[in-house]
């Protein structure tokens, strides 16, 4: 294999040095603590450069909410680290980055992104690709606020006819950003098409800080294509790690001309494990087990029998049955197509004996997962004040919550 590690670099943000150029993306119910230190298990330190959180509510956090601090919640071996906050209200704005600062992240990052309709309707999100004035108040505002850098993270504009994302970028620029997100979409192709790197390719050329590029980065192959076309600094990856969190580390494998690892299904189970603990420390019972049945799923995504398997992990309601279900499936070869078979007389019977009896029939989707993907309701929002909405990267298939409420204050969460 060719070796191409000039192509991973560290990154210069304000006074701070990352590991490389490859960033997690922020994904709302999915970059949790849990998540991020499962991406550092899997991949290792030195193959993610930096980790960012799921997009915290500014107005939460200002009013105290508990599970809106719960959010902030990191360990020390995700450093460099950032939190993102979103809200379109410039003291609000000021005050949870203030928080952010004063729990010991070491950036802040503001979210324009996000396609939401809750979200954009309260002016937050992309509705401020519409409103660069406003956008430009808060940036200047919480840049004043603290002495952690501020980074900024934007869409290709709100719609075709104003993709104004090199303009906006310009103004961040100016009023101090220290680096730039840009996701190559529009706020009204929320998912859909291809992402624009073309005009991310042209933010970057009209920029001095470091420009990261985001959007359909889903495996090594096309994370190290995006750096060798120079379309940005560095590249954002954020579904491409939710089924596979080894991302990193095969990308930086590949860079380096050497072996890809692709993991074993013993390794598959082994990370599924590792991340059930981590997560059981940070969520309640519910939340826990949809999170962690939301792994699951991935973990049998596109092998042999996996559709199967994910309609079956989809009755299983607790952890001890969502971990046996997947050993038995990934190492012992057993296969469910029998008994995932809804149509089938036997089927009730049959999945209560897979599940040990504790079998939820109607809680799930036909395919296994949580019919709240984990990013987004069928308005694209988890809660009613907005704390957990899609963030502008891309739609995340894992189970997701807000976090237990009380878990964290300002004096423990870091």
């Amino acid at each position: 294999m060719n070796d191409n590690s000039e192509l991973l670099h560290p990154l210069r943000i304000g006074p701070l040095t990352t590991p490389t150029n490859l960033v997690l993306s922020p994904m709302s119910g999915v970059t949790d603590c849990a998540f991020r230190t499962t991406v550092l298990e899997a991949s290792g330190r030195e193959s993610v450069g930096l980790l960012v959180s799921e997009f915290v509510a500014a107005e939460g956090l200002s009013r105290d909410n508990g599970k809106t601090i719960a959010m902030l919640r990191y360990e020390e071996v995700e450093r460099p680290f950032s939190i993102q906050i979103f809200g379109a209200d410039v003291d609000r704005m000021v005050r949870a980055a203030r928080m952010v600062e004063e729990v010991g992240a070491d950036i802040v990052d503001i979210n324009c992104g996000c396609p939401a309709p809750k979200v954009v309707r309260r002016g937050g999100g992309a509705q401020l690709m519409r409103t660069p004035e406003a956008l430009r108040d808060i940036v200047r505002a919480v840049r004043a606020a603290v002495s952690i850098p501020v980074t900024v993270k934007i869409r290709a504009g709100w719609d075709d006819s104003s993709r104004n994302a090199v303009d906006v970028a310009r103004m961040v620029e100016d009023e101090g950003a220290a680096m730039l997100a840009v996701h190559g979409r529009t706020r009204l192709q929320l998912y859909s098409g291809e992402a624009d790197w073309d005009l991310i390719g042209e933010v970057h050329s009209r920029l001095s800080i470091p420009v990261i590029g985001s959007g359909d980065v889903v495996d090594a192959r096309g994370a190290l294509a995006r750096l060798r076309g120079g379309y940005a600094d560095g590249v954002m990856i954020g579904r491409g790690a939710i089924s596979n969190p080894w991302i990193f580390g095969q990308t930086l494998a590949m860079a380096r001309g050497e072996e890809v690892p692709e993991p074993s299904t013993v390794d598959r189970v082994e990370i599924l494990s590792f991340f059930s603990r981590v997560l059981a420390e940070t969520k309640e019972l519910r939340a826990y087990v949809g999170r962690l049945r939301g792994l699951a799923c991935h973990m049998a995504k596109g092998l042999p029998g996996g559709a199967a398997t994910r309609r079956v992990l989809g009755k299983a309601t607790t952890a001890p049955d969502i971990e046996r279900i997947v050993r038995e499936f990934l190492l012992e070869g057993r296969r469910f197509d029998d008994h995932a078979d809804a149509s089938h007389p036997d089927y009730g019977r049959r999945v209560q004996a897979i599940t040990g009896g504790n079998v939820a029939i109607d809680e799930q989707s036909s395919d296994g997962e949580q019919s709240s993907d984990g990013e987004q309701s069928s308005d694209g929002e988890h809660s009613s004040d907005g704390e957990h909405s899609s963030d502008g990267e891309e739609p995340a298939d894992a189970a997701a919550d807000a976090g237990r409420p009380g878990t964290a204050s300002m004096s423990n969460v870091a």
